[in-house]
């Protein structure tokens, strides 16, 4: 059975209160005895010495036993009054002379501490006797002419701690009441507290919570990390430990110590979430979203949910690379059949000669550009997908002009053959787009691809409609289409997306109602 935690925290602030009160108690009582002992010491020296000086003891002795029997009365009267246990007198001979029980009176003390005092000295000496453990005071008797005649004995029996402890028991009781009432009404209040904070949960729940919560990150298939106010990492899942190779304990450090390149603190300053931004770590693509962390509209904290998207982007990309192809087939299928219709037609009119010199115009223009595109373009995808928009161009009754001066060695080290596809792809895209709601004479679209020392320059270029100048410094916002419609505003959003992760820059030179000019380069980075 499991206890409450206000019953454990109010029985343990009890036993520390009881446990301290007991030592403090036997402090102040050993104290208090040893105060009182130096006080019946005092006390009985003052008593010894305040019979010493009385005429009837310093002018009288020896006395007869009339005289024995009114000093025998003073004594005990000063004895009363003082409280002591005995005052004796003593002759020289060390007879008793008074007594508190008359029958010792007459007879020889034979206490073993008395000898110092027959020599002219006042002391205090502590004996055991019957009665327990007595304080006593010798001091000399000395008459007129400075001449020891006796001794007076006065005896304060010690009290036992009993009886010491029986002395205080009223302040003992209430000193001990008050603070254990207090005590246990402060530790239930604070343990009502406690309990408040987190949340009326017991700490066996809590624990069981945070095991619980634990292990579900870990088991994620995403990477998690939070961060508190500070930020310190108060979450660091398997996970993203894996994706991006962190090793050892790293919950209770800083973030900038286990990733310094991290732009997590940056949701702590902003206070505004990011989601799904693409970022290029260890060579793999991470789509990762970064969410400030609130708690009664005040924010605590930043958590970062990522997914390793390589695996999955290389297929999208391979299934996009096969629907284009698929198209550019279809395009060029649209396209043959058209051009054995036109073939079809010469032959039937007889005009055998016309339809053998479209023959060879066709063919030689084709071969033509699959020889550029195969010598200049180092890349048999990017090469597919530039052969598939000039075919696509023609369908539409637009004209892609490549140009001739295009070359491509190699890729910027960030990017590979699926970025350059995407973005060339979607700026061909936007320029048949431009087109649609224009009557121009000659529809045209140029495309350079050139790459000199470590600068590559991607050249787009169309006559469409243009870009309106208010429109302009939206194109590359998520969502954003001046076209509008479903799914659009994405291609130049993950264009610009791409140019940031191989640390490019992008232009726009558009007029509206003329054309738009899109020109991206990358400097110094190349592989």
């Amino acid at each position: 059975m499991r206890i409450s935690i206000r019953w454990k925290i109010t029985s343990l602030i009890i036993f520390i209160l009881g446990f301290s009160l007991l030592f403090y108690g036997i402090f102040m009582i050993s104290e208090f005895i040893h105060s009182e002992e130096s006080k019946i010491r005092e006390h009985a020296m003052l008593t010894a010495r305040t019979v010493a000086e009385l005429p009837e003891v310093n002018n009288s002795i020896p006395l007869d036993d009339k005289e024995s029997k009114q000093l025998q009365k003073i004594v005990e009267k000063i004895r009363m009054i003082n409280k002591a246990n005995y005052i004796v007198v003593l002759d020289m001979q060390g007879v008793r002379l008074t007594h508190p029980v008359k029958d010792m009176v007459g007879k020889v003390s034979e206490g073993s501490d008395e000898g110092p005092a027959f020599a002219e000295n006042s002391y205090i000496s502590e004996a055991n006797g019957k009665i327990g453990t007595v304080i006593r005071a010798f001091v000399p008797v000395m008459n007129e002419n400075h001449v020891q005649i006796g001794v007076i004995m006065v005896g304060f029996k010690l009290p036992s701690l009993l009886e010491t402890l029986l002395s205080v028991k009223n302040e003992i009781l209430l000193i001990g009441a008050i603070a254990f009432f207090f005590g246990g009404w402060g530790a239930w209040a604070l343990a009502s507290q406690i309990k408040k904070d987190m949340f009326q949960f017991e700490p066996h729940e809590i624990a069981r919570i945070v095991v619980e919560r634990t292990e579900t990150f870990n088991s994620m298939h995403e990477g998690i990390i939070a961060i508190d106010n500070s930020e310190i990492v108060t979450i660091f899942n398997h996970r993203a430990k894996d994706i991006l190779g962190v090793q050892g304990e790293v919950i209770g450090k800083r973030i900038t110590e286990v990733l310094p390149g991290t732009y997590l603190p940056e949701i702590l300053q902003n206070d505004k979430p990011i989601y799904n931004k693409e970022l290029f770590i260890n060579n793999l693509v991470i789509v990762s979203t970064r969410v400030p962390i609130k708690v009664e509209n005040s924010t605590v904290g930043a958590i970062a949910i990522f997914q390793d998207r390589t695996q999955v982007k290389n297929l999208a990309e391979e299934l996009t690379g096969v629907k284009a192809f698929v198209s550019a087939l279809r395009v060029q299928n649209h396209e043959h059949i058209n051009k054995l219709h036109t073939i079809a037609g010469l032959i039937q009119l007889g005009n055998k000669e016309k339809a053998l010199e479209y023959v060879f115009q066709v063919t030689e223009e084709q071969e033509e550009l699959t020889r550029f595109l195969s010598k200049n373009i180092q890349d048999d995808s990017l090469s597919g997908l530039l052969l598939s928009k000039v075919s696509r161009g023609k369908e539409l009754g637009i004209q892609v002009i490549i140009d001739r001066n295009s070359y491509l060695r190699e890729f910027p080290k960030l990017l590979d053959h699926h970025d350059f596809v995407l973005m060339v792809g979607n700026l061909l895209e936007n320029a048949y787009d431009s087109f649609k709601h224009m009557q121009n004479e000659s529809n045209e679209i140029y495309v350079s691809i050139r790459q000199i020392d470590k600068i590559l320059t991607i050249l787009v270029e169309d006559n469409g409609c243009g870009i309106k100048e208010s429109e302009q410094p939206f194109l590359f916002d998520y969502g954003y289409s001046s076209k509008g419609g479903l799914g659009r505003g994405l291609g130049l959003f993950l264009i610009k997306q791409i140019v940031e992760k191989g640390k490019g820059e992008i232009y726009i030179d558009s007029v509206y109602g003329s054309g738009t000019s899109f020109q991206i380069s990358f400097k110094n980075d190349l592989a």
